[in-house]
């Protein structure tokens, strides 16, 4: 299906929607899929919320290219980072980048006896050293959309036997996610991915990454429904054992959204965000401003003109001030004329 045919079948914002960077619009196969789930649970006839579950988690893993075994179902990144946090031996030394997304570091400062470094994004690989056990960064940064420079972040880490985490949150769904190059993902749905909230992943590696599953409950145990009562005599033998209970109604959501991702693919995704994002970058120049430098990003940041995200949200414009940068996102429903009407808003500096 083309992305414009996509765009007016399963999306039908009543704004300029260019704000995905916050929160993804859900598609119409995801609206009626829980709409069907709802009802049918007030009638007492539930569906398979669970099936709906292992379905979202599988696709998941496809798009990450990991098996699924390696895959866990959660609710949030900040949980995932908190275990990852918390499987650290204490007065470990975690790296992570400056202005990062607060899901993505605080997890570690709260630990209290870890040794948390910051440094520049664009100097995080080389301030990787020996006894670093951890660097943990954003694929693609919140505030201002700078993509990271995993390929020296890994190198680095590998070449110090040093471990890393990376979220991929402001980029799955449209940046390419090889998960098996680094130890840990993690990634909500909610954004790009078009998922509801609630819907959050986490990848390991096949040994489990020496991760003690802390809040491990019944769904965590090998055979989930032999696990209710008591302590969990046996705990999945993959990644499972470190899903948090599902959020049910989202991912039956979920399995739809993942499912339309990836029926597009994340290449054509990416050609076709990028190319409005740099639409943008280009009208920006006539009018005397200069983006945040982030080339090959779905996401700019112009700084400087945060406060005009009210008005223009007024103006059936919406799009996010962050760090004092406007903020604006493209994604598969996003069409030149978007971009346009943003721009024609803008006054000349």
């Amino acid at each position: 299906m083309e992305l414009d045919s996509l765009a007016r079948s399963e999306f039908a914002p009543q704004t300029t929607y260019l704000n995905t960077a916050s929160t993804g619009l859900l598609p119409a196969r995801t609206v009626a899929a829980m709409g069907e789930a709802v009802a049918a649970s007030a009638a007492g006839a539930p569906t398979d919320m669970f099936g709906d579950v292992e379905t979202a988690r599988a696709t998941y893993a496809r798009l990450a290219g990991v098996p699924v075994r390696r895959v866990a179902a959660g609710a949030s990144v900040a949980v995932y980072a908190g275990l990852v946090a918390a499987s650290l031996p204490e007065g470990a030394e975690v790296l992570v980048a400056e202005a990062d997304f607060s899901s993505v570091v605080n997890p570690f400062h709260m630990r209290g006896d870890l040794k948390v470094r910051t440094a520049p994004l664009d100097r995080l690989a080389e301030a990787v050293r020996p006894g670093t056990a951890l660097v943990a960064v954003s694929a693609v940064q919140s505030a201002d959309g700078r993509i990271a420079g995993l390929a020296a972040i890994r190198e680095a880490a590998r070449a110090h036997g040093t471990r890393t985490l990376v979220d991929v949150s402001q980029g799955a769904g449209w940046y390419p996610v090889d998960a098996d190059a680094y130890d840990f993902t993690v990634t909500v749905g909610f954004k790009w991915l078009t998922t509801p909230r609630g819907v959050a992943f986490l990848t390991v590696p096949d040994d489990l990454g020496g991760l003690n599953p802390i809040f491990a409950g019944w769904v965590a145990g090998e055979h989930p429904w032999d696990s209710c009562y008591g302590p969990v005599e046996e705990l999945a033998h993959c990644a499972r054992r470190f899903d948090e209970s599902p959020a049910l109604f989202s991912y039956t959501g979920a399995r739809h959204s993942l499912a339309l991702v990836e029926e597009l693919g994340t290449e054509r995704i990416r050609a076709h965000n990028t190319a409005l994002a740099d639409r943008f970058r280009a009208g920006l120049a006539p009018l005397g401003y200069e983006p945040v430098a982030a080339p090959g990003s779905a996401i700019v940041a112009v700084p400087g003109l945060g406060h005009r995200q009210e008005e223009l949200s007024r103006a059936g414009i919406e799009l996010s001030n962050r760090a004092g940068n406007l903020r604006a996102a493209f994604h598969f429903y996003t069409s030149a004329e978007d971009v346009d009407r943003l721009l024609d808003l803008l006054p000349a500096r």
